[in-house]
């Protein structure tokens, strides 16, 4: 296993202080939803976080990421999905093209927050992806910390950052490759098992 994929399961498998979140039930669905990232840009679908890590937790994950999209045409988009998908349990991967086009981070984290909380109005329990601002690999947006804290749901802030920081897990300058997904995928199942929204 690469040290960096050792590094992000270490930081998303730490429970301290993560919020807890139901069970999944073994048939739940799980609706990834964002842009590019959950896409999976840069590798081919089956390489991509959501189909690695509908292996590593053995639950149905749905991909819906649109490349390109911004948070504020996913806000307008995710009612329709959920309503389709019918999640347990949503991980939402979004801010990243807002930050691309320099459309600051006070609309972006007013969309996440309404993403959240239409997911949690309707019973569905969420995870959030925190995504860095472009160029800057290591450097983390604070929003999300606070968005997650405000709603209290479980939050990966790292993954993310250091996947996007490295060149030897990037297909280019703003996407992972299949090795970069991996480590987000084994990210995000860490977290779940944290949460227990998976069982350990």
């Amino acid at each position: 296993m690469p040290a960096a994929l050792l590094v992000a399961v270490g930081l998303a498998a730490c429970g301290a202080a993560v919020p807890k979140l139901p069970r999944l039930d073994a048939g739940a669905v799980v609706l990834a939803f964002g842009d590019s990232l959950t896409f999976g840009t840069g590798a081919s679908p089956a390489q991509a976080y959501p189909a690695v890590l509908a292996r590593l937790i053995s639950r149905k994950v749905v991909a819906a990421g649109v490349p390109g999209e911004t948070s504020e045409e996913g806000l307008a988009r995710l009612p329709s999905v959920l309503d389709e998908v019918k999640p347990q349990l949503l991980v939402l991967c979004h801010g990243g093209n807002d930050f691309l086009r320099k459309m600051g981070e006070e609309g972006a984290s007013r969309n996440v927050r309404g993403m959240i909380r239409l997911a949690q109005s309707r019973g569905i329990s969420v995870v959030l992806l925190a995504t860095p601002k472009p160029g800057f690999g290591t450097s983390k947006v604070k929003f999300y910390e606070e968005v997650a804290k405000e709603l209290a749901i479980p939050v990966e802030s790292e993954v993310l950052p250091e996947v996007l920081g490295s060149r030897s897990l990037k297909s280019d300058l703003v996407h992972p490759n299949a090795e970069g997904y991996a480590v987000i995928a084994e990210a995000v199942a860490g977290l779940l098992r944290a949460s227990g929204a998976v069982e350990k």
